[in-house]
């Protein structure tokens, strides 16, 4: 956990050492991290608005020879065949793997109430929404499979988030991610993304708690 910490914190410098070591690979191991963040379904932790930020800061860097458009290309593909994936093993399984004594350990029943609240709650558009919102991305396909959401329509919408997403990202990464004073404070740079990504799972469980009480 600490090393995937500190990967998260320092992620423009272990870009920097996976282009240094793999050269044109990045572009597949980058690929891979996208698509197993929400296809894996039971690693909701692994890094992706920063990782799609540094990547595109480093592609707008000339010294590392990576190109900006097969990046938005290999996310984009990577994050809609991820929510596909995750979406027919929701379909397949339901929730079935909250109960297993192992799955159990990483599809944490409550995130899961709360992807299935959010879900309800805002109704189809809110498969765009997750993309943008960690750990909720990761659950919201499984349970729109689990809970026989139509593929056809779930994959409209999830296109639409998976596009927007990366281009931001991306968008924003490219842009800015080479200012000196960027560079030089990365780090809370990454964290404030991180925060900024979690202020609608804030909001919804404050709602909720409200309801409640």
């Amino acid at each position: 956990m600490s090393f995937l910490i500190d990967f998260v914190l320092h992620i423009d410098a272990h870009l920097i050492s996976i282009v240094n070591t793999f050269g044109d690979w990045t572009y597949l191991i980058l690929f891979a991290i996208i698509f197993v963040e929400t296809g894996a379904v039971i690693l909701p932790f692994l890094p992706g608005d920063s990782l799609l930020f540094a990547a595109a800061a480093l592609s707008a860097n000339s010294m590392y020879h990576l190109n900006i458009w097969i990046f938005v290309f290999l996310l984009f593909f990577a994050a809609v065949l991820g929510d596909s994936t995750n979406f027919f093993i929701g379909r397949a399984v339901g929730n079935a793997l909250t109960e297993h004594h192992i799955f159990g350990k990483f599809i944490n029943k409550q995130k899961m109430a709360e992807s299935k609240e959010f879900f309800d709650h805002y109704g189809s558009i809110s498969i765009t929404f997750a993309r943008y919102m960690p750990i909720i991305r990761t659950f919201a396909p499984f349970v729109a499979g689990g809970s026989n959401f139509r593929y056809q329509k779930f994959i409209i919408f999830d296109i639409l988030g998976s596009s927007t997403w990366v281009s931001l990202c991306c968008g924003a990464g490219y842009f800015f991610g080479n200012f000196p004073v960027v560079k030089q404070h990365f780090s809370v740079i990454v964290i404030g993304i991180i925060l900024i990504s979690l202020i609608p799972i804030l909001v919804s469980f404050l709602k909720t708690r409200k309801k409640a009480v």
